[in-house]
């Protein structure tokens, strides 16, 4: 068919492979240790709804970036374009990642800090908001 000359446009290699693989595992980890913390703090993880959070999370990976349910997303993506040497599936990855910048995260910032107030401001001032 000719298909697998459109995804996989790079040389594939046993290195990309592994690499990505470890990518694509490191991030759906992440994903979900930030899912873990949101439900220890009794709060949504519903991300068109960030005004029912019921909490601040700063804690556990929350330390390490303000975003690691996503953070985790890209990670996962950006791995299998990796692991398939794939272009597009690269740019699927930073297509998602600019997208949720702009469109999701923004606004539930913009919420939190509404919501939370000066306790968000110092968070958002310590931690980042990707890596």
């Amino acid at each position: 068919c000719g298909c697998s000359s459109f995804v996989v446009l790079l040389p594939r290699s046993g290195i990309a492979l592994l690499v990505g693989t470890a990518l694509a595992i490191a991030g759906a980890a992440v994903a979900v240790a930030g899912v873990i913390a949101f439900r220890q703090a009794l709060t949504t993880v519903d991300p068109l709804h960030p005004d029912r959070s019921a909490s601040l999370v700063t804690q556990g990976v929350y330390r390490i970036s303000r975003n690691p349910m996503y953070v985790g997303f890209i990670a996962l993506l950006l791995g299998l374009a990796v692991a398939l040497s794939s272009i597009p599936g690269g740019t699927v990855a930073l297509a998602a990642a600019l997208y949720l910048d702009r469109f999701q995260i923004r606004p539930e910032e913009r919420i939190l800090q509404r919501r939370f107030g000066a306790a968000f401001d110092r968070y958002r001032a310590s931690v980042r908001r990707w890596l």
